[in-house]
């Protein structure tokens, strides 16, 4: 049973990089696409905190990017997509891109986020830094510039920021 992530997290990062691109050269690329990847892995921890969980979504698969593609406006393939561009497509999960997103706009969040995920199944007794996302330095903000603007992903962010906040503060749905 496959209990990884990370062709989701591979799919769901390459989504973010087309729908919200770097800004600059093959530097500024590499830069952003390390903090799309930081952010959809925090997100797909969130959402998948479990072996059987991250087996579950690889078994029954994460959705694909057609919603996505379609609220962005976003990079939504050719007219006649190919095997290959349609293949990774059905990898991205709708809810972990919203939390990305939610969490590159969001330092504060993505530190709680990174705080939340610190004792997961996911890293045991694993120091694992997510320095290019709760504490990104000029570059790393002019490169994901797009990314990371509050306005531009904020019809993605929307789509699921309720249930980030669910997560990340267990028993406060209750509260009216």
């Amino acid at each position: 049973m496959l209990a990884d992530l990370s062709p989701l997290i591979a799919a769901t990062a390459q989504w973010l990089m087309r729908a919200y691109p770097p800004c600059g050269g093959a530097m500024a690329a590499a830069l952003c696409e390390v903090q799309a990847r930081q952010a959809v892995t925090v997100a797909a921890w969130l959402r998948y905190p479990t072996p059987t969980d991250a087996a579950l979504v690889g078994m029954a698969g994460p959705g694909g990017s057609a919603r996505l593609d379609w609220i962005s406006g976003g990079d939504q393939g050719s007219a006649d997509p190919d095997a290959d561009e349609a293949a990774w497509r059905t990898w991205v999960d709708e809810v972990v891109a919203s939390w990305a997103a939610c969490l590159l706009a969001d330092p504060a969040l993505a530190r709680e986020a990174v705080l939340a995920v610190g004792d997961s199944s996911h890293t045991p007794g694993i120091p694992v830094e997510f320095r290019r996302l709760v504490d990104p330095d000029e570059r790393d903000r002019q490169a994901a510039a797009l990314l990371r603007h509050p306005d531009l992903v904020a019809p993605v962010c929307d789509l699921h920021r309720s249930q980030l906040s669910d997560r990340l503060a267990p028993g406060q749905t209750l509260i009216a």
